[in-house]
């Protein structure tokens, strides 16, 4: 039967509810009604299930799901059955009575959609029974578990290439929500793909905010975390089960609703909790990583990380349970450099050496991830491919609040040259924090059974911390001058780099250490607090009905920081009214006059609350002139100018290649001098303007895309100030 995009459309309300598809989901939708082998990877909360669930309802025959988690698979058939659509699932948690009434309905080809774990899946008799129940398809969800690349492999999704020789009629589709390059094309060779109709979505999700801190006072940041999100939800992911029941009694002693998951509970508490949360009867559970596989809540606005995440991957999945519905949600994580290890202990004994390699370099993927001074949002997309040129984000602690850079060259020869003597003293290798003890002149058992008291570098380091040692040494580890070797009890060692460094006369810039949470970051989060909770809660229940009546993001009308100036100010007329900010012409005539009476009638009855704010400046709001540049834009156009490539250009200043790029690109459009330079052939620039014609110039990716990325990014932007500076 052929169904045109008007036919999906009727069937999405119809069946599902909705007026429209997300992304990528009608394309990926008509690839599989074609019968098409089809690859499609679409961000958490990006609507993957939709696309297998429709498709099942157009055609004759039985949909088998191939579905990781018990959970996950109760969670979709329920739904599926709350929309009249005839759905099962087959695994342990069924009773033996339960389980033959579903067997008799697959016979009697009852069912569109059976959801089964691979292990059961590959049961010789069950997969006799399949040969008998008119399956035309199979849809592999969380389809990263078949790669040994990925963060979640289980051997046994490895097994289901062999289906596509036994049911070589059914059409095959892979889901994901989180896969690098390497996990895609291992799942493509894994399925026995041989040319698939590959769709791949964006990873950015703009809602979402992220942070990193120092895990110092661990329990009062995760308070401080909930009391700011009072009545909403959240999930802190821990790394044990003791964990997650210490944090949670201990929220729950300081007046938070909040409650431990942890697979040492019983099914029934488990389940009781993971109901309690779905109904927002508690607001916050203290989880290990396997809470939340398979529940899509939408209105969690917070996902803290209380330890280091295995790896990015994991990491994603899980901040990507926040913010569902779109709006604005918070990501934390709480580093500390014992988690790694920990971690790296526990991947001692792995089953072999390939498997541990894989663990141990995702985990430092993750480590750095956390201690980057970069823009987050950036890092996250980079590595899943995903180019990301708006820095700053304006979403992340590092954009937000960038780290300052000082000259670190005597404190990189400082740790190196500790390093170098105790090597040479003792003709071994040591620790990090054994290196930092020497530094800071300790008088521990090991410094004198080794006679490291006596070393020219002891002691020489006594201006900073050992936590700020700690943070300068694993910022060296990152830039390449040192090295931890895993399999030398974590020992540091001198680099080819580190060497080189040493003997020269190269600086190098650090960044500064992070200010312990009881300082700076503890004021933080207490002027989070300075407003009137009561307006606050007002305004966002009338910012929540505008954005019901126009179909929109509540976000898209004011964000949090908007209404918490308004709870703070109580602009009563549209002058005042105007200085909040982001509010420029057109939301002060659109939405001005509704907020400043709800608020003139919300003062009525409640008294004004005094706080200790500077008051907005009197001064219109002015948008930051974009195209005029700053000092940053002129130090990297100099460094161009000498001559440097803009790898070096990055290297030198520590900044991100892209950033170098939008300076270029700034330099460009405000007529500042660069040297000779060929950006870019005429033929490359008559493609890249027939593209940003049909395409319009506000986002490069579809742009290259459709080039099938044979220009850079760098190519696309200086050809965009060109042309914007040209149209003006």
């Amino acid at each position: 039967m052929t169904h045109n995009d008007s036919s999906l459309a009727a069937l999405l309300k119809e069946h599902f509810g909705f007026e429209q598809f997300r992304p990528l989901q009608k394309e990926i939708i008509r690839s599989v009604l074609e019968g098409n082998e089809t690859f499609a990877l679409l961000p958490t909360g990006g609507g993957k299930s939709l696309c297998y669930q429709l498709p099942a309802l157009t055609d004759e025959g039985l949909t088998v799901v191939v579905s990781p988690l018990i959970a996950l698979m109760k969670d979709q058939v329920d739904g599926l059955n709350a929309a009249g659509i005839p759905a099962t699932f087959l695994n342990s948690s069924l009773s033996r009575p339960e389980a033959a009434e579903r067997m008799r309905g697959l016979w009697g080809g009852t069912y569109k959609l059976l959801y089964v774990a691979p292990e059961r899946l590959m049961i010789p008799d069950f997969l006799s029974n399949l040969d008998q129940w008119n399956v035309n398809r199979f849809a592999v969800d969380e389809a990263h578990c078949i790669s040994e690349w990925g963060h979640d492999f289980r051997p046994e999704y490895r097994k289901l290439g062999v289906l596509r020789q036994r049911f070589p009629k059914a059409q095959f589709l892979a889901l994901t929500a989180t896969a690098t390059p390497r996990v895609r094309d291992d799942i493509i060779k894994g399925l026995h793909f041989s040319e698939p109709q590959t769709f791949v979505g964006s990873f950015n999700r703009p809602n979402l905010s992220y942070s990193v801190r120092p895990r110092q006072d661990g329990d009062g940041l995760a308070l401080a975390l909930t009391r700011r999100h009072k009545g909403e939800s959240g999930i802190v992911y821990c790394f044990s089960r003791a964990a997650t029941e210490n944090l949670a009694r201990f929220l729950k002693d300081n007046g938070v609703s909040s409650k431990p998951y942890h697979a040492g509970l019983s099914d029934e508490e488990r389940r009781q909790t993971q109901e309690d949360f779905i109904k927002d009867n508690v607001d916050v559970i203290c989880a290990t990583v396997a809470f939340g596989m398979g529940i899509d809540k939408p209105n969690v606005r917070f996902v803290m990380h209380y330890h280091l995440p295995r790896n990015i991957e994991g990491y994603y999945q899980e901040t990507g349970r926040a913010g569902r519905d779109g709006l604005p949600s918070e990501c934390v994580l709480l580093f500390s450099a014992s988690d790694e290890i920990k971690y790296r202990r526990l991947w001692e004994d792995k089953a072999s050496e390939q498997e541990r390699k894989v663990a141990i370099d995702q985990l430092l993927a993750m480590s750095h991830f956390a201690e980057s001074a970069d823009c987050r949002r950036a890092g996250l997309l980079n590595y899943f491919d995903e180019h990301f040129d708006e820095i700053p984000c304006g979403g992340c602690d590092n954009c937000l609040s960038p780290r300052a850079k000082m000259d670190g060259t005597v404190i990189a020869q400082k740790l190196m040259s500790c390093v170098f003597r105790v090597r040479e003293h003792s003709g071994f290798s040591v620790g990090l924090r054994h290196l930092i003890e020497v530094l800071t002149g300790a008088n521990t058992e090991k410094i004198r059974q080794w006679g490291h008291q006596a070393l020219s570098t002891y002691g020489i380091g006594k201006e900073y911390s050992r936590d700020a040692w700690l943070h300068f040494g694993r910022e060296l580890m990152r830039k390449g001058l040192l090295n931890q070797d895993a399999d030398q009890y974590n020992t540091i060692q001198m680099t080819e780099r580190g060497n080189q460094f040493l003997k020269g006369k190269e600086t190098i810039a650090l960044t500064e250490p992070p200010v312990k949470p009881d300082a700076a970051i503890a004021r933080t989060l207490a002027a989070g607090d300075e407003y009137d909770h009561a307006l606050f809660e007002t305004i966002r229940g009338l910012r929540k009905q505008l954005a019901d009546e126009q179909g929109v993001p509540a976000y898209t009308i004011f964000s949090d920081v908007a209404l918490r100036q308004m709870a703070a100010y109580y602009p009563v007329d549209l002058q005042s009214f105007s200085k909040i900010s982001g509010v420029g012409r057109v939301k002060l005539d659109s939405y001005g006059p509704s907020f400043v009476e709800t608020i003139k009638t919300f003062l009525d009855v409640n008294p004004r609350q005094n706080y200790n704010h500077p008051q907005p400046d009197s001064k219109p709001v002015r948008e930051r002139d974009s195209s005029r540049p700053g000092e940053t834009v002129f130090k990297t156009v100099r460094m161009f100018n000498d001559g440097l490539d803009l790898h070096s250009i990055a290297q030198t200043r520590e900044i991100g290649i892209q950033t170098v790029e939008q300076h270029l690109a700034k330099a460009v459009i405000a007529d500042l001098e660069l040297r000779d330079h060929a950006w870019f052939t005429q033929e490359e620039a008559d493609t890249m303007e027939k593209a940003f014609t049909e395409l319009g110039d506000d986002r490069l990716a579809p742009v290259r895309e459709s080039l099938n990325e044979s220009v850079t990014y760098l190519q696309l932007q200086i050809y965009r100030a060109m042309r914007r500076k040209t149209s003006k």
